[in-house]
């Protein structure tokens, strides 16, 4: 029983510890989704939160969180509001990595030329991003966004780092993609030491020859593919930019007609206002008319009334004058 009752304790004491670990990643997370002039009082706030918890190993890690500058927090933006984007251009990047171990230099031309059409516009688009959200990248930390571009293509870690969307500084991208060191140079053939040897050296130097042969024949398949994809993203950047300057064309029109609605509804409801205000005098008016009216009434009747008076009495009068 005791042995039971502690295993389970152990299984409890685990799930709190993922349950733990998960909550710092999503804490994490957030911090760096915040805009940089936020993060330092948010991982503040975080950290006190762990350690009143408890958590002192949370509350240190939290608190370890360093804060982004403007270009990687951007970099970050890019990830996190093109996340299809994103995934395509860590592909692209994989897949050009692959290709880059063996190819020619045209074809390393063609790539090179490729690859920074695709990081200029996706540079661009993570400094619209963060002018949307209220900060301005100026152009020596766009060319940090760049340069962390470049670095996602040529890195796998670098990839990785991006990918993960909690970037504090700016990457650099290595001088040249690394070399095929998985593959390793290729063999050198056996030089003869006699007539016998012969026969085997030149069955080595066959085998050289249909292996380097395979291996120039993956490598231009990778080349294909590779170009493939780069031409499909930059299809697709070609095609998420006219889309966004269509929405642009399609708000700015859409602005005009709301400001011109909002002009319409003022000047009718400033007629609404000059309307009541006249009405409110027109009713003032036709009481006081109405309460003159009323009081002349009362004269008249009064009139009349003493006219009949008078009357009588003359008619009362006149006969004895007589």
């Amino acid at each position: 029983m005791e042995r039971r009752r502690s295993g389970h304790g152990r299984d409890t004491e685990k799930a709190e510890s993922v349950e733990t670990a998960e909550s710092v990643e999503t804490v994490l997370s957030e911090l760096y989704s915040a805009s940089p002039g936020e993060f330092v009082p948010r991982r503040e706030e975080r950290a006190a939160a762990a350690r009143t918890a408890g958590r002192k190993e949370d509350a240190r890690r939290i608190h370890a969180a360093r804060r982004p500058t403007l270009a990687a927090w951007a970099a970050n933006l890019l990830t996190r509001s093109r996340p299809e984007e994103a995934r395509r251009f860590l592909e692209l990047g994989q897949a050009l990595r692959e290709a880059h171990r063996s190819l020619d230099a045209a074809g390393l031309r063609e790539l090179s030329a490729q690859r920074r059409r695709i990081v200029a516009a996706l540079s661009r688009q993570a400094a619209e991003l963060a002018s949307e959200a209220g900060h301005r990248l100026s152009p020596a930390a766009q060319r940090e966004v760049e340069s962390t571009l470049r670095a996602v293509l040529a890195d796998s870690g670098a990839a990785h780092e991006w990918a993960a969307g909690r970037l504090a500084v700016s990457l650099v991208p290595p001088s040249e993609f690394p070399a095929d060191s998985a593959l390793g140079p290729a063999p050198a053939a056996a030089e003869p030491r006699g007539p016998a040897a012969r026969p085997k050296s030149s069955r080595r130097a066959s085998a050289t020859g249909d292996e380097l042969a395979e291996r120039r024949g993956r490598r231009r398949e990778e080349l294909a593919r590779a170009r493939q994809q780069a031409e499909r993203a930059e299809r697709r950047l070609r095609d998420g930019q006219a889309a966004k300057a269509e929405a642009e064309v399609s708000l700015r029109r859409a602005e005009q007609r709301r400001d011109r609605a909002r002009e319409t509804v003022n000047s009718a409801e400033e007629r609404l206002r000059t309307a009541h205000e006249e009405l409110d005098r027109v009713e003032r008016e036709h009481r006081e008319a109405a309460e003159r009216g009323r009081g002349a009434a009362a004269e008249v009747t009064a009139a009349e009334q003493e006219s009949r008076t008078a009357s009588r009495r003359v008619d009362r009068l006149a006969p004895r004058v007589g």
